[in-house]
């Protein structure tokens, strides 16, 4: 394990951050004035906005360059963008779930493997900030789109 899969790992994870971000954005632009899930999806999109700043800090501190762009993450986000736009508050409700699901399973695998490619400073890093706080975007969205079914 080393420093260099450290920031590559980080970078996976502000991938996936950048990708959240542009996601709610894009419902966020698509839903209705009105909606009464808007609060909710801003308050979910203020959060990975600070988890980007966070792994961008520790991207940097760790001597690598932070990643730019979702990448491949980015896909996800334009699948939200047309749910949101021809199918309205619920199914972009239950793509945000999906995508506060897939997150929060991929930071608890990470943190679960015996030989992972964390070092100490990056593991606290996921363990005591993102993982909590991903569990309250997921739970946020969790509640809300049962919400929505009612």
């Amino acid at each position: 394990m080393g420093q260099k899969s450290s920031i590559e790992k980080l970078n996976h994870y502000l991938r996936g951050e950048i990708a959240a971000v542009e996601t709610y954005r894009m419902a966020l632009d698509k839903l209705d004035k009105a909606s009464t899930a808007r609060s909710e999806l801003e308050s979910c999109l203020r959060s990975h906005q600070a988890r980007v700043i966070l792994l961008q800090d520790a991207i940097v501190v760790a001597g690598g360059t932070p990643a730019e762009s979702s990448g491949p993450w980015g896909v996800f986000a334009k699948a939200v963008e047309g749910g949101a736009r021809i199918l309205g508050d619920k199914l972009a409700v239950s793509a945000l779930e999906e995508g506060e699901d897939h997150g929060l399973k991929d930071y608890k695998a990470d943190l679960d493997e015996s030989d992972d490619d964390l070092d100490a400073d990056s593991r606290s890093l996921v363990a005591n900030r993102l993982v909590p706080e991903q569990q309250r975007t997921h739970d946020r969205m969790s509640w809300l789109k049962k919400r929505l079914s009612a």
